[in-house]
């Protein structure tokens, strides 16, 4: 094996600013040369364009994802005590918000192969106080919702997608209908994390809804609780989305189905090359759900992850381990009902998982490095 000529980045924005240096360059400076850096015209034609293409009634961008949560779950009026269930194998950030507000985190299972709610823990885990479900469609790919939607429906019960890691991501349902992640729920809250597969440079943020009475009370609490200036008729935040960051957005929306096929051809790369393998399982596709590979995400067995992470390193190939510790054992959700074992797929699933590089600028000859790699640790 040869080192590759350029160097291996978990993503790679440079090179993908590269392709795209006049357009930003050129949509940036005329945000700064009209002086509108916040609430301007971008951020409008952002919100217009991003509805067309999720199909979404009502897009409200916000600063970042987590405002995008907390933001729903006051809209939709959940009181402290309330109850909302989530997965254990997940982002701090899904659950942060639940405690920050109040409400009780219920953590549950996930799915082995999709690492989606186990829907079937889901509905035990239900109480009279439960008021809600976040689902998360994790690495880039939607959580079953159909069964969901239902199971949800039965108990009168709010859904709001997390869909910071998937959004460009198609579900279909039974009768062939299609829609985007984050257009099925109640709320669908995203992430424009600069690492995201739709990410702008800098913090941004969005809230989708189809619902126009919840769209327009997301879009007063983000702007202080105010829809028309001064008068404030309800508690609110200050979270909103610039002019630059929603001009950069714009030019990287056009962009978007590009880039997940350029993820698609990667993570097939990945597959082929570590087909059959008895040390590694490489990510399980949904038969109801296009793939958009924010991450490329393999489960590992039968030996150190931590060797495997120290001889990439060594090679100048980066690895990430998302993530190392199910937040049922993290300080700050400590709780009496979750012990060691309560979650054992989540357990599993953190001691075992790990992410190769994945975006949208990977070459063949980084791939190849890549996998050659990782195969010779095996020898």
């Amino acid at each position: 094996m040869s080192a590759t000529t350029t160097k291996i980045q978990m993503v790679d924005l440079r090179k993908q600013y590269d392709k795209i240096q006049a357009e930003i360059d050129t949509a940036v400076l005329n945000v700064i040369r009209n002086t509108q850096f916040i609430n301007g015209p971008e951020v409008a034609a952002f919100k217009q364009e991003l509805e067309t293409y999720l199909g979404a009634k009502h897009v409200i961008p916000c600063a970042n994802g987590t405002d995008a949560l907390q933001i729903a779950m006051m809209a939709l009026e959940l009181k402290p005590g309330d109850e909302v269930i989530t997965a254990d194998f997940t982002y701090v950030a899904t659950a942060e918000v639940i405690g920050l507000l109040g409400l009780t985190p219920v953590l549950v299972d996930v799915n082995p192969d999709t690492y989606e709610l186990d829907l079937k823990l889901v509905e035990a885990a239900i109480t009279p106080n439960t008021k809600a479900i976040v689902p998360v469609h994790l690495f880039g790919q939607c959580v079953n919702m159909e069964p969901l939607l239902k199971l949800a429906e039965k108990h009168n019960l709010y859904v709001i997608e997390d869909v910071a890691q998937a959004i460009g991501a198609d579900y279909t349902f039974s009768d062939g209908t299609v829609k985007k992640a984050g257009t099925m729920g109640t709320i669908g809250c995203t992430s424009f994390f600069p690492s995201k597969n739709l990410g702008c440079y800098g913090d941004g943020g969005a809230m989708y809804t189809n619902d126009d009475a919840l769209g327009a009370k997301l879009k007063m609490i983000a702007n202080h609780g105010q829809s028309v200036q001064y008068v404030h008729d309800s508690i609110g935040v200050n979270s909103r989305l610039d002019n630059i960051q929603a001009a950069i957005l714009r030019i990287k929306l056009r962009h978007l189905d590009e880039y997940a096929a350029a993820r698609n051809r990667s993570a097939a790369y990945y597959d082929k090359a570590f087909a059959n393998h008895p040390n590694i399982k490489t990510p399980v596709r949904s038969n109801k759900s296009t793939h958009v590979f924010h991450q490329y995400t393999l489960v590992g067995s039968d030996f150190n992850r931590d060797d495997l992470k120290k001889h990439l390193a060594a090679l100048d190939i980066p690895m990430m381990v998302y993530y190392p510790i199910p937040l049922h054992l993290q300080k700050a959700y400590q709780d009496s009902r979750y012990k060691v074992g309560a979650f054992p797929v989540t357990e599993k699933l953190c001691a075992s998982v790990f992410s190769l590089p994945m975006h949208t600028e990977m070459d063949e000859e980084q791939l190849k490095f890549i996998t050659e790699s990782v195969l010779s640790f095996f020898k």
